[in-house]
């Protein structure tokens, strides 16, 4: 068994014990540098993972329901979202767009056979021509989407199962959220000293921090692949009430 069926197997055996939820089972995945950046600054793309590294992540996505990025991914890197280096079916694109900024011009605004899914909280009507689907939900005071919300909605439309790819905006509202089932995540053996996934949790209990238990890790090309289940310590006062979500 080599390392891309390791992890799937992994993956859905772990998916299977949490099927009986109000939201989908969640994987986080992404390429960091060996310091923990994502990227040289924000907004600006930086390609840091290997062909194999990369097949994996189209792997990866090939075993979900959906996939979903924040809207300063689609700003920086106008993906497509599609799996393109592996053989399976495509999931569905999510865009988590508080503000309704997505340009009419993005790859995910034209896809020739899926819609793109935007979960927004903005009032700004979609242009009648678009090749987008736009799901309204409640936000914060600040405008922001809540994230239990946006995964009760998913559920309902046959989302069982969401891959998480960024950015570091959304990965840190997952977390903080207690949000994320499992996570993959791809070490490149570069150091950067730029922008880094995961910002300030807010948890007041460091004892609360979330923990990867078990771990597990290999090496695929020249970059090491971690993975695990993403253990949250239920500690009182560390829930947040507000349930609020990233832009």
């Amino acid at each position: 068994m080599n390392l891309n069926q390791q992890i799937e197997s992994w993956l859905l055996s772990q998916r299977a014990q949490l099927v009986a939820r109000d939201r989908p089972f969640v994987t986080l995945s992404y390429a960091q540098s060996w310091d923990g950046s994502i990227t040289l600054q924000s907004g600006e793309p930086l390609a840091l993972s290997g062909e194999p590294a990369m097949q994996l992540t189209h792997h990866l996505r090939s075993l979900h329901d959906g996939i979903l990025v924040g809207i300063g991914t689609v700003l920086s890197d106008d993906p497509r979202l599609n799996v393109r280096q592996w053989q399976g079916p495509d999931p569905q694109p999510i865009v988590l767009d508080a503000q309704f900024r997505i340009p009419p011009g993005a790859r995910l605004c034209h896809l020739s056979d899926k819609r793109c899914w935007v979960l927004t909280s903005a009032e700004t009507a979609c242009p009648v021509d678009s090749a987008l689907e736009v799901i309204r939900l409640p936000g914060d005071s600040a405008g922001r989407v809540s994230l239990h919300d946006a995964l009760g909605e998913l559920k309902q439309r046959g989302i069982n199962s969401l891959m998480v790819e960024g950015g570091a905006n959304v990965i840190t509202g997952f977390l903080k959220q207690k949000l994320v089932d499992a996570i993959v995540l791809t070490v490149a053996p570069r150091l950067v000293g730029g922008y880094k996934a995961v910002g300030d949790l807010q948890f007041s209990d460091r004892a609360a921090l979330p923990k990867i238990a078990p771990v597990f890790t290999d090496t695929l090309g020249s970059d090491v692949i971690m993975w695990g289940r993403v253990q949250y310590d239920n500690v009182a006062g560390d829930e947040d009430a507000d349930h609020a979500g990233a832009s």
